[in-house]
């Protein structure tokens, strides 16, 4: 990168979702842990460890402040943030740093010689590959050539403590009913329809259709009326089949 611009460009890390277990789900703690850590000492300039019940509910707010205490924990008490590389250059971090440069490209270049994003999401390339890569992962695990803590190793019999998870009432949906309807009440349906119109022609003349999203949603169109008008135009997404 030679320009400035880019170079304000931050690098965020989040945990793998797949890197959680439902089972001992109490473990996950110290997963996200050790990857958040792992993310700071590669270089990463913002964080988000996943709360540990991430696999069996929406996080509840315990464990929400749980993984909001181990960034901070890591950000305040083990010092690795006060220094701009604290593995100092690691030949082996290096390695691991231009192994997945090299796999990267690789995958670049097959997307490239597909003809670009659009038409390897066409031919399904994407998803063939997340899939393949999601049955390795299945198969290691089943095969025990990747060892996961409570799951094919170290099992307990049963959940040893329990996690409350997050309940969300029908309530919930019962105010969102309500503010819509409110919504729908108060606002400028003309300016809707207008906003709506011109996301509609601006799609279907193949411009960018960003200044016409952003004049709908401040005329308050809703995220289902939006989509509705693009769908109008697009239609629906078909996945292709993958083998």
């Amino acid at each position: 990168a030679r320009q400035q611009e880019y170079w304000r460009l931050k690098a965020h890390c989040p945990n793998g979702g797949c890197s959680l277990s439902a089972q001992q789900s109490l473990h996950n703690i110290v997963r996200t842990a050790i990857q958040a850590l792992a993310g700071v000492l590669g270089g990463t300039q913002s964080l988000h460890p996943h709360s540990m019940d991430e696999t069996l509910a929406l996080p509840s707010e315990r464990a929400v402040i749980v993984a909001l205490r181990t960034q901070q924990i890591i950000a305040h008490e083990t010092g690795v943030a006060n220094v701009v590389d604290p593995l100092g250059g690691s030949w082996y971090v290096e390695s691991l740093t231009n192994r997945m440069e090299e796999e990267a490209l690789a995958l670049i270049t097959q997307i490239e010689e597909l003809g670009g994003v659009v038409a390897a999401i066409e031919q399904g390339f994407q998803m063939r590959e997340i899939g393949r890569a999601a049955m390795r992962y299945q198969r290691d695990l089943e095969a025990g050539r990747k060892v996961m803590v409570g799951v094919n190793r170290f099992v307990e019999p049963a959940e040893d403590v329990p996690i409350p998870l997050l309940e969300i009432g029908e309530e919930v949906e019962q105010e969102q009913v309500q503010r819509l309807v409110a919504l729908r009440r108060t606002r400028d349906a003309a300016a809707v329809a207008r906003t709506l119109a011109r996301l509609r022609q601006d799609a279907a003349n193949e411009t960018n259709v960003m200044p016409a999203l952003i004049e709908a949603v401040s005329s308050y169109a809703t995220l289902g009326e939006i989509v509705a008008a693009l769908r109008e135009v697009y239609g629906d997404y078909q996945e292709p089949a993958i083998f």
